[in-house]
């Protein structure tokens, strides 16, 4: 067998099972979150959110930068015990905005909200 029919066999092939893929995860909520950033915001927005203080801005901007946002590992305890601290930092209208937020278990607190124009 020649390399131009092995080759036209495996696209072939791999068309076919990319339409599969396509028809079984089409309109499902289906994420690859293999990095360490991914995979903090991912577990943070799946958990219920609490306030400690009376003055956080509005949920709008926290709900933005929890979604676009990066976290900031080096300025981030993320070994505390027993719920890790992490920094996530954003822009929100032109401004840049730092969530300080404590992550447990089964809840996610955030403890301050820093917006830096």
């Amino acid at each position: 067998m020649k390399f131009i029919q092995r080759l036209g066999y495996y696209l072939g092939g791999f068309s076919i099972g990319l339409i599969v893929l396509a028809f079984f995860l089409n309109g499902k909520k289906v994420s690859c979150d293999y990095g360490p950033e991914a995979r903090v915001l991912k577990n943070i927005n799946s958990k219920q959110l609490n306030y400690t203080s009376s003055h956080i801005a509005d949920s709008t901007l926290i709900n933005h930068v929890l979604k676009f946002g990066k976290v900031n590992f080096s300025e981030s305890n993320t070994r505390k015990e027993p719920c890790g601290t992490y920094n996530i930092e954003g822009l929100y209208n032109a401004d840049n905005v730092i969530l300080t937020i404590e992550n447990c278990d089964s809840i996610a607190t955030i403890k301050k909200v820093k917006i830096e124009k």
